[in-house]
């Protein structure tokens, strides 16, 4: 197998280009005035994290780091994922495609069924990291960015071929596997070695490290991080470096005294789920062996205060990490000329709405953190207009003045540079997101969940988005598709492929 520094043949670029929508084929924009002309890219992504968990809880804050870098960044404090899984939401960053025509919602979206990236070169470019090494970026992969956790397509027990998962993007996949041997063993890693699916051991839900073992595969990634950026600055390569580390996403790992602090663990109402077809029974959560047993905690339990303090603790173990690789950024006198993005894939029900996990169209699962410091650019602060995943791609595209901007299909987020540039702009009224054959739209004031059968949306529900939690009679209660809020926001909803728009028009 080639090794996991190896280079990669940068791939030819010829035949009928689709063009980016923002002006794809024409002149690079103006730069501004302060900005590097030519920026390095850092993209950190980190699996399952909150927003909330970026800022001060009532308990205490658990990412310091980030909520640091926060204050130096645009913080999108209205960011909203595309779909709450981990495959499709990577998916809709990477494509800059919504899965409403991406048709990408499985985890294995981009290597597996009609969603899966061509291996043909010819055309534009298939993702985002591949488009920026068309343009001369050495471009690196560390940690889990698209859906597997090393960049290769490999299955949970070890089975496949290795390929890459995003044809053609990497130079480099530099993930480091430890005594886990491999990528997925190090996704679902326990101490001293031991994984989920190692075949051997149990799973529980949580569990400490200490010091005498080897270190966790997050702190690996940084390491692996912090070296890479130490030798771009020895060789004046220009980069796209992406960084993905694996914690808070289950099982629920990290140092003794990052899960024994009850510092930072969220305090929300949690409640009992009611019967309606936008939850779920928290399979994902269950399949880990608890503490207290089988089935979820009980509602405002020491237990459900003990599961959230253990997501609170990865969550503090990954803000360490975090901050190690800003700081090598600073200490090799990069951070002037490198674009930074901090991002999540989804949120996490910490039993809000009686669910445990993600895989909801609500704001518990789709809200994530966003952030993007641009030097040059970015003016700090707070920003509270609505933003969506698939925005950062054309924002990356202009910020980096790429002069190839061909891709293969056109691109489906806006530019968010002028709401960089101003805290009080705002670039969009609604964002959208899908799960199955259900979808939502959510402007600041409204949730609108629907599902698609019989030809039309049907089972319509409307949620006050200004409270971050719906009612349990939101939930429940069936509207009429007739009133001005859900009207209006059905028009942005798109049907499964072959359908009839039917009353979504």
């Amino acid at each position: 197998m080639r090794s996991p520094s190896a280079r990669r043949p940068r791939a030819l670029t010829t035949g009928v280009l689709l063009l980016l929508p923002l002006g794809c084929a024409g002149p690079r924009r103006a730069v501004d005035a302060a900005a590097p002309a030519r920026p390095n890219v850092l993209l950190i992504a980190i699996d399952d994290l909150r927003a909330d968990h970026t800022d001060a809880l009532e308990s205490g804050t658990p990412m310091p780091r980030v909520r640091a870098f926060a204050r130096t960044a645009a913080e999108f404090r209205e960011h909203h994922v595309q779909a709450p899984s981990c495959g499709p939401s990577r998916a809709a960053l990477l494509t800059g495609r919504d899965p409403a025509r991406s048709r990408a919602l499985q985890n294995d979206a981009l290597y597996g069924g009609p969603s899966r990236l061509s291996a043909d070169a010819a055309g534009g470019a298939r993702t985002l990291p591949e488009l920026m090494r068309r343009n001369g970026l050495t471009t690196t992969c560390i940690g889990k960015i698209s859906h597997t956790p090393d960049g290769r397509v490999y299955a949970y027990d070890g089975s496949g071929d290795g390929r890459d998962e995003l044809p053609d993007a990497w130079d480099e996949l530099l993930t480091p596997f430890g005594p886990w041997g491999r990528g997925w063993g190090a996704f679902f890693a326990y101490p001293g070695g031991a994984h989920r699916e190692d075949g051997e051991s149990s799973a529980p839900l949580v569990a400490a490290s200490d010091p005498d073992q080897s270190a966790l595969p997050d702190e690996l990634i940084a390491d692996v991080a912090c070296d890479r950026i130490e030798r771009f600055s020895a060789t004046e390569e220009r980069f796209f470096l992406a960084v993905g580390f694996f914690k808070p996403h289950l099982p629920w790992v990290a140092p003794a005294l990052d899960l024994e602090t009850n510092e930072g663990r969220a305090t929300t109402q949690s409640a009992t789920r009611v019967k309606t077809p936008y939850l779920h029974g928290s399979g994902e959560f269950r399949r880990y062996d608890a503490p207290w047993g089988e089935g979820l905690p009980a509602v405002d339990s020491k237990d459900e205060e003990e599961a959230r303090a253990a997501y609170a603790g990865c969550a503090r173990f990954t803000d360490r990490q975090v901050g190690r690789v800003l700081d090598a950024l600073e200490e090799a006198g990069l951070a002037e000329s490198t674009i930074v993005v901090l991002w999540s894939d989804h949120g996490f029900h910490l039993g809000e709405s009686g669910v445990w996990g993600k895989h909801t169209l609500l704001d518990r699962s789709l809200h994530s953190p966003m952030m993007i410091r641009a030097p040059g650019v970015t003016v700090p602060g707070p920003r509270d207009g609505l933003a969506a995943t698939v925005d950062l791609y054309p924002t990356l595209v202009e910020l980096c003045g790429l002069e190839d901007r061909a891709t293969r299909h056109p691109l489906d987020g806006v530019d968010l540079g002028p709401a960089l540039r101003d805290p009080r702009a705002s670039v969009r009224e609604v964002t959208t997101a899908y799960w199955g054959r259900a979808a939502t739209a959510r402007s600041r004031e409204h949730r609108l969940l629907a599902r698609w059968r019989e030809g039309a949306w049907r089972d319509l529900r409307l949620i006050d988005a200004t409270r971050p939690d719906p009612t349990a009679e939101e939930l429940t209660t069936a509207i009429s598709a007739e009133g001005e809020v859900p009207a209006r926001l059905l028009r942005h909803l798109v049907p499964p492929p072959g359908a009839s728009r039917a009353n979504s028009e």
